[in-house]
């Protein structure tokens, strides 16, 4: 079976959500539908206030749909009670944020391995997985070092290691080269498509910055709480 033959990773029919009501009523999605394949990189861009946040927080389990389904990894999500979606975040999603949000007491390969601590695995084993993972991602060198010691494209690995080392099969990263200059970002990028993808897994980058394209094997684009076109590079499919 390819790829192209195989049940999307995330498939959204008919997604709507609304804030507010009466005069103050927002509506963030106005009927989203949209499948992310397994393995692909799927970029989601558009403007602020499209819904891309509204929409990655409902595939993530962590906001709810008004209406309309969404299926991520075999899973409805709209099915799950809350202890369920909560140990499906913990499992089955990594996340890289724009803001490296690293826990500036603890090393490098401590942050790394907070995930696996959380979901209660042994200390000794936590640390070695993640220390793995962070040679994985170029920077075994480092793992004794303190965020402060760290430049930014080294705490965004950190960050990526982080979002990794429990072996998530959907890795959402919300802006991730947005503070980083060109070649810092295309570096991410690199560890981004190459290490992730290596295991089958999907990435949903939701960005602005256009440097970055090229990596995606698809884009989609949003606005006003739609997807308007799905295509390579920009190009409708």
């Amino acid at each position: 079976m390819t790829r192209a033959d195989q049940e999307p990773a995330v498939r959204c029919r008919g997604l709507t959500k609304h804030y507010g009501s009466g005069n103050e009523r927002v509506d963030a999605l106005r009927g989203v539908d949209l499948d992310v394949r397994i393995g692909e990189l799927l970029m989601l861009v558009g403007p602020s206030g499209c819904g891309k946040t509204t929409l990655i927080s409902i595939i993530t389990a962590i906001l709810d749909q008004d209406e309309g389904t969404c299926e991520v990894l075999g899973r409805d999500i709209g099915r799950m009670t809350e202890s369920e979606r909560t140990r499906f975040r913990g499992g089955a999603v990594g996340f890289v944020f724009q803001a490296f949000n690293l826990l500036p007491a603890l090393t490098a390969a401590e942050n790394v391995s907070v995930p696996l601590l959380v979901s209660g695995v042994a200390r000794e084993v936590a640390e070695k997985r993640a220390r793995s993972v962070l040679e994985e991602v170029g920077l075994g060198a480092r793992a004794d070092a303190l965020p402060r010691k760290l430049s930014g494209g080294q705490q965004q690995r950190v960050a990526i290691g982080r979002a990794l080392v429990h072996d998530p099969k959907l890795v959402v990263c919300d802006e991730p080269t947005s503070n980083l200059d060109a070649k810092t970002g295309h570096e991410m990028m690199d560890i981004l498509r190459g290490v992730a993808r290596a295991s089958g897994r999907t990435l949903i980058v939701v960005t602005h910055d256009n440097r970055i394209f090229s990596y995606a094997d698809r884009i989609a684009r949003m606005e006003d709480g739609r997807i308007v076109e799905v295509g390579r590079q920009g190009a409708p499919s």
